[in-house]
């Protein structure tokens, strides 16, 4: 959830993770979105649950061989090395009453509100350009309005 919240990431991104895609020695994560590769730094509160959900998978299922970050109990034992599915991801965050969408949003939108950067936000999150502009317009209306004719 802390991906999500801190990081902006959406299902896809941490459906695709890989274990290999974490290196807590160097304090960061590679997101692969589409052909591009985006690293996130980790800050403590992300290294923490990082870490912690490296130990609880080693104790859980000290032998898959499933490659990804997140498993559960039926793809840690999953030979085809399956996908956690989405129905998983989002019954955990909506244990917190919000939607995954809604945590992602929320965070692309306080950035917008911090950084008035279209192409931070494009970085962070994975958006369009299209995307971004409609986020910097709705957290500064005052910078993009438009010039009379």
């Amino acid at each position: 959830m802390v991906l999500v919240c801190v990081h902006a990431l959406n299902g896809t991104d941490l459906r695709r993770l890989l274990l290999t895609d974490l290196g807590l020695s160097h304090e960061r994560l590679v997101v692969r979105r589409h052909a591009k590769r985006h690293i996130i730094y980790l800050d403590e509160l992300t290294y923490r649950c990082a870490s912690d959900w490296i130990r609880e998978g080693h104790r859980r299922w000290p032998v898959t061989s499933n490659p990804h970050l997140l498993i559960n109990r039926w793809t840690a034992v999953d030979t085809a090395h399956s996908i956690i599915g989405m129905d998983t991801l989002a019954k955990t965050i909506r244990l917190t009453g919000f939607t995954m969408q809604t945590l992602r949003q929320d965070r692309i939108r306080d950035e917008a509100f911090e950084v008035d950067d279209p192409l931070h936000l494009m970085r962070l999150s994975g958006i369009s350009a299209q995307t971004a502009m409609r986020y910097i317009t709705a957290a500064h209306p005052e910078r993009t309005a438009k010039l009379p004719r």
